[in-house]
């Protein structure tokens, strides 16, 4: 029961932060911005809620209970949502979106993590997250199965965003 819990819990989390999402989406839209990679945006929603609806499938199947391996998953997920609000409310406040949306006048954000890390909300928010998710919930063939698939359309996402940086965001931005 408690692993069902958490993954409603964790499912909560997720909606709250796309209505912050569709929040901002609203603004960026009603400031004259654009949105880029519409089909890849709806590979990756797809991709997600069939992540998690597999896990939490698997671990009724399996009737998985909580345990040190929940323990470790249920850890990456406190971090990867960690990341996530710092990102939201702190590096990409007011821009953030789960789509690929350019503000009207989109800066770059020089802060030392998008040098380093360049995309901290996929290497440090989603990938741990749903890494997590599969071992909080006991889900090895979910994640086989699935994490191959998604990686193919998170890769794709990154190489939208980098084409969209490197041709509209930093093109705006004077250092």
């Amino acid at each position: 029961m408690t692993i069902y819990i958490l993954v409603a819990v964790i499912f909560a989390l997720r909606l709250v932060f796309l209505k912050i999402s569709k929040q901002n989406e609203a603004m960026i839209l009603q400031n004259g911005g654009v949105e880029h990679g519409v089909k890849n945006t709806k590979m990756l929603t797809i991709a997600h809620i069939a992540f998690y609806f597999s896990c939490l499938t698997e671990a009724v199947v399996k009737t998985s209970v909580f345990d040190t391996t929940s323990a470790v998953g249920l850890g990456l997920i406190v971090f990867a949502f960690l990341m996530l609000y710092y990102i939201v409310n702190h590096l990409l406040r007011g821009i953030w979106t789960v789509k690929l949306m350019v503000a009207n006048n989109h800066k770059y954000n020089p802060h030392w993590l998008f040098r380093y890390v360049k995309h901290p909300n996929y290497y440090l928010n989603i990938i741990p997250e749903l890494i997590g998710l599969a071992l909080l919930c006991h889900a090895k063939i979910s994640f086989m199965i699935l994490m191959p698939i998604y990686l193919i359309v998170l890769f794709i996402r990154i190489k939208q965003e980098d084409k969209v940086l490197k041709e509209i965001i930093i093109p705006n931005s004077s250092f």
